[in-house]
């Protein structure tokens, strides 16, 4: 993905009162209303408030929220986090979406254990996070899998303990991954969006105990087809959104923690542009040459 970086804000509406003009702020691309049953369910992150544009009283569908690359837009105080003052910008970007996403997968949704095993299937800036994650707690055991090997210097880096490639193998991974381990990973995350990595991400499960957290968007209009006595042996299939944060309570605790030196996905961002260059940024992202690559005014 390319981020955008966060903003500092210019000035507010009738009856703000999170944020002042001058705050530094992250816009979210999920909200946090904290009025609908979902932001009142401890249990869930995923708000009910669906646009925040309109145009002759109708509704305008974005995506994620956010959904422009404008120098200026306008926001609802719902879908936006304050952060630290100090915080730089064209770093804490990332907790935007792709660092919080990938660590709180494993913080948050799949609950990792210490000395337990991991694997993460994609080693994008999202996967990285994903083994921030699971290093952050305790795993002793992480399996980084990717078809482009150069993404495994990086993963080391972070703390995966073993990186391996599917092509490598004249068999499905998820037998690769059972015979390395005996009876299956612990914890898989899928961070992809392609199915057939998501049944390989829960076969490669534990049969009695694995937990199986799906991070990746598949193309609209996907369908899965598995066999479901994959799960009743005992397998968890979990959905991921945004690293379940409820987003304007927790991303500034993020990036506090980040300022504290607790985590630092700085090395996620491989490379950093002038807005006119956008079009490089993509296709550094479409030749799986960069990482993160954060576009500035």
């Amino acid at each position: 993905l390319v981020s955008k970086v966060p903003q500092v804000l210019l000035s507010i509406g009738e009856g703000v009162t999170c944020v002042k003009p001058g705050d530094k702020v992250i816009p979210l691309c999920l909200p946090q209303c904290g009025e609908c049953s979902f932001c009142l369910n401890p249990d869930t992150n995923c708000c009910l408030k669906t646009h925040r544009f309109t145009c002759k009283g109708k509704a305008i569908h974005h995506f994620l929220w956010i959904s422009t690359f404008s120098e200026y837009t306008v926001m609802p105080d719902s879908a936006i986090a304050r952060i630290d003052d100090d915080a730089p910008l064209d770093k804490v970007c990332l907790f935007g979406c792709g660092f919080s996403t990938g660590y709180g997968a494993a913080i948050n949704t799949a609950k990792v254990k210490p000395g337990s095993t991991c694997a993460i299937f994609g080693l994008g800036g999202v996967g990285l996070s994903v083994v921030v994650g699971c290093k952050s707690a305790g795993a002793s055991r992480i399996i980084g899998i990717d078809i482009n090997k150069d993404k495994f210097t990086k993963a080391r880096e972070l703390g995966a303990t073993e990186c391996i490639n599917p092509q490598d193998f004249k068999k499905p991974i998820q037998e690769v991954l059972l015979e390395m381990t005996g009876h299956g990973v612990d914890y898989s995350f899928e961070v992809v969006g392609h199915t057939d990595t998501m049944v390989s991400a829960l076969v490669s499960c534990h049969m009695g105990s694995g937990t199986c957290v799906l991070v990746g968007t598949p193309p609209l209009g996907s369908q899965l087809s598995f066999d479901p006595l994959l799960l009743f042996t005992g397998r968890t299939w979990k959905g991921c959104l945004i690293g379940g944060w409820k987003t304007k309570d927790s991303i500034p605790k993020l990036v506090s923690g980040y300022m504290e030196k607790k985590f630092n996905p700085d090395v996620l961002i491989t490379h950093t542009l002038p807005f006119d260059k956008i079009n490089e940024g993509f296709e550094l992202l479409q030749s799986g040459k960069s990482i993160r690559t954060v576009l500035v005014f």
